[in-house]
């Protein structure tokens, strides 16, 4: 991979049913502290309202708490549902975030994932892609026109709206939500913003990543706009582990409960298929292509696959799940901290190239250092019968008849 690759994690969240939704916010919360340690580049967290698993309804809110515990990684709204809101409190709330977490907030947008949530607040499902590209048009304005605007929009009216506090970041990050439908990439395109493709686990959405970044690109052109795949951010399930075989037991269970009882069981995935053995149902998603469990080894060559089939991105967001215990879900996280990102973005292939050097020139690199040592000890008295008795006077330890010739050395000084 020529350019450094991101890398961060998306958080809907999945928690099951059954916990202290209190405690497992919390735990959202560390998980954004570890991150930070760990040197992740962004997190990203998601707005539902209904279905009981996914249970943050204000990204803001939650970032701005994740701003208090963290430094320097950046955090995102993974998405605002647009059409849920007025744009102008989109505006101004994550003008607001960028403030508190002092210039690391970054605004992910989208048309509302859960009909349960759309239905509770009267949208019409089919105008919800039209809203989000029509409400996310006026919030670019509204962070970086000047003067004031007004607009009759199709569900929420401005009249000489400004933003009296503008965003830190002279250019805030945006991206737009895209699963399988070209919407997404159309509006990213339209506007010259990034994107966040949250469906490329699922198997018709990842055969269709290349397909669907030219919507982007086509959109751009016909609006004057560009984009860029540095700014286009793949959603994929990481749970790495010691091995592929332990990987897979580590989150087989876990994952079969949020198929079953959740994508199924809840939401009612039509195309859903129910799982008897958790093992099998996270062998299904590996083989599938639509997650990456096993070794860091593994990881490794799965990403490189994945830009493969893409064309090209810039960053890999893990997605956050709650289907191994803590300890087995943090280590996936230090794992590939540890082995993963500095594989794929090269930042290991100087000290492996100044090993291999040193390694093929070791004899004679030891030799004239034994050279030395012998050379210094032969100018001095003391070393010399320290040597004689056995003594080291080093770090370098001299094989038996390098020591005897130390010994019978005569110092320059005509010491006997």
């Amino acid at each position: 991979m020529e350019n450094r690759l991101g890398f961060g994690v998306f958080l809907a969240p999945h928690h099951p049913i059954g916990e202290n939704p209190t405690l497992q916010l919390q735990r959202d919360l560390q998980l954004a502290t570890l991150l930070d340690e760990l040197g992740y580049d962004e997190f990203w967290v998601g707005e539902h309202h209904s279905g009981g698993w996914e249970t943050i309804a204000s990204p803001e809110m939650f970032l701005s708490a994740a701003a208090m515990v963290t430094h320097r990684i950046k955090l995102g709204t993974g998405v605002v549902s647009i059409p849920y809101h007025h744009p102008f409190t989109v505006a101004q709330r994550i003008v607001m975030l960028d403030h508190l977490s002092r210039g690391r907030a970054m605004l992910g947008v989208g048309p509302g994932a859960l009909p349960s949530d759309a239905f509770m607040l009267g949208i019409d499902p089919m105008t919800q892609r039209d809203q989000m590209d029509e409400g996310l048009g006026v919030i670019i304005r509204l962070l970086t026109e000047r003067e004031p605007i007004t607009v009759d929009g199709s569900w929420y009216r401005l009249r000489d709206a400004a933003l009296h506090l503008r965003p830190v970041q002279r250019e805030l990050p945006m991206a737009v939500a895209s699963m399988i439908s070209p919407a997404g990439m159309k509006s990213a395109g339209k506007h010259g913003v990034g994107v966040l493709s949250v469906g490329s686990y699922l198997p018709e959405g990842l055969s269709a990543l290349k397909t669907q970044w030219s919507f982007a690109e086509s959109s751009a052109k016909e609006n004057g706009q560009s984009v860029d795949r540095s700014n286009w951010r793949i959603v994929m399930p990481f749970h790495i582990s010691d091995s592929r075989e332990q990987a897979l037991r580590e989150v087989g269970e876990g994952l079969k409960r949020w198929n079953n009882e959740y994508v199924v069981g809840i939401l009612g995935r039509p195309d859903g298929k129910i799982f008897e053995d958790g093992y099998e149902a996270a062998r299904f998603m590996n083989e599938m292509g639509g997650g990456i469990f096993g070794t860091p080894e593994d990881a490794v060559e799965k990403l490189a696959k994945l830009q493969e089939i893409s064309g090209g991105f810039g960053t890999v967001l893990s997605f956050a799940h709650d289907w191994a215990p803590r300890e087995q879900m943090w280590r996936s996280y230090e794992l590939l901290a540890r082995h993963v990102i500095p594989r794929c973005n090269g930042m290991l292939a100087s000290i492996d190239e100044s090993a291999a050097r040193v390694s093929a020139n070791k004899a004679k690199l030891m030799g004239a250092a034994t050279g030395a040592i012998m050379k210094a000890i032969s100018s001095d008295q003391k070393a010399v019968e320290a040597m004689a008795k056995g003594i080291d006077t080093g770090p370098f330890s001299l094989a038996p008849a390098q020591k005897a010739a130390a010994a019978q050395a005569t110092p320059r000084n005509g010491a006997k």
